[in-house]
């Protein structure tokens, strides 16, 4: 009897331990969501090959991977953030409402302790192991995408996402300025490329999900126009982006691998969204996330372009 009993506390023990590292790995897990794993990728992106470009070579690994982590968390900042102000809307719209603020696997409070501690852990992370600059450009896109986009324009304005996706053109000021304590004028044309991207990057998701955007009024440009001026409106930033992307060329003296990806991939770029457009005008589905998707690869490939040219001879 005593022995049944033993090996019955082992097992409620032993049961009891799995389903704590569970818990415990479920929570992880929701803290991390609450970072926005996808976005952070885009600042992985257009971070590190700017600062090999600032370089003209492969900068020293401790400062990368500083930069990386100080930026990771800056970014993840300000996606609690944003997670914890737009928990009322997120949990009407289907896209979001798996987040974990809407499901309760985080609490508001513990959410807003997490982005908060993000935000000061990453300003002076980045203060410490780079430089002043970087941390405050940090600090304000912090700012920037928390107070200008998410609390100001993002319910109020069908141009939210051009002015708020700014806070997403930090990165590459910070990755320069990592490298070399100033600005110049490569990162600033970096800058206007990642501005000037945005839009079309997101409008095309917008009106995949018009239908949730309209139920929670949040007056995204694809939820307030017709598919048509929505496509005109993408193919305008399109061009004004490719054009902005080959401004690198003279000013940084940029190369023929980078000179052929910026006319190769952003003549695609450009063509898919007149492809948009055309689909919208004749009628026919415009297959939004066909460019959602283009401009991720677009933008993915030049970076890559931008990091290889500098190690190259031509």
């Amino acid at each position: 009897m005593d022995i049944t009993k033993t090996a019955g506390v082992a097992a409620s023990a032993a049961d009891q331990s799995r389903r704590t590292r569970q818990s415990f790995g479920r929570t992880v897990r929701a803290y991390i969501a609450l970072m926005k794993p996808r976005v952070l990728e885009l600042l992985l992106v257009t971070t590190v090959p700017v600062m090999i470009l600032a370089q003209g070579g492969f900068p020293n690994a401790w400062l990368v991977l500083a930069t990386v982590i100080g930026g990771t968390a800056s970014a993840g900042s300000a996606a609690a953030f944003n997670m914890y102000l737009d928990r009322d809307i997120d949990a009407h719209m289907q896209r979001t409402v798996n987040r974990p603020l809407v499901t309760g696997e985080v609490s508001p409070r513990g959410a807003l302790i997490f982005a908060w501690s993000l935000a000061v852990g990453s300003t002076v992370w980045l203060w410490l192991t780079t430089n002043w600059l970087a941390a405050t450009l940090s600090a304000s896109a912090i700012f920037f995408y928390v107070v200008i986009y998410t609390m100001i324009l993002k319910r109020r304005t069908e141009q939210n996402i051009v002015w708020g996706g700014i806070a997403g053109c930090f990165p590459v000021l910070i990755g320069w300025t990592a490298v070399t304590g100033s600005l110049a004028w490569a990162p600033f044309i970096l800058f206007a490329l990642v501005f000037l991207w945005t839009p079309p990057h997101y409008w095309p998701l917008s009106m995949k999900y018009r239908e949730q955007y309209e139920e929670v009024n949040v007056p995204m440009l694809g939820a307030t126009r017709n598919g048509s001026q929505v496509g005109l409106q993408v193919i305008l930033y399109a061009w004004a982006t490719v054009a902005c992307s080959l401004l690198l060329i003279p000013v940084a003296g940029m190369g023929l691998v980078y000179t052929v990806s910026a006319l190769v991939f952003g003549g695609w770029f450009i063509y898919e969204s007149h492809r948009l457009y055309n689909r919208a005008v004749r009628g026919t589905e415009p297959r939004p996330m066909r460019v959602f998707h283009a401009s991720i690869t677009y933008l993915t490939l030049l970076f890559v372009a931008i990091a290889v040219d500098p190690l190259l001879p031509f």
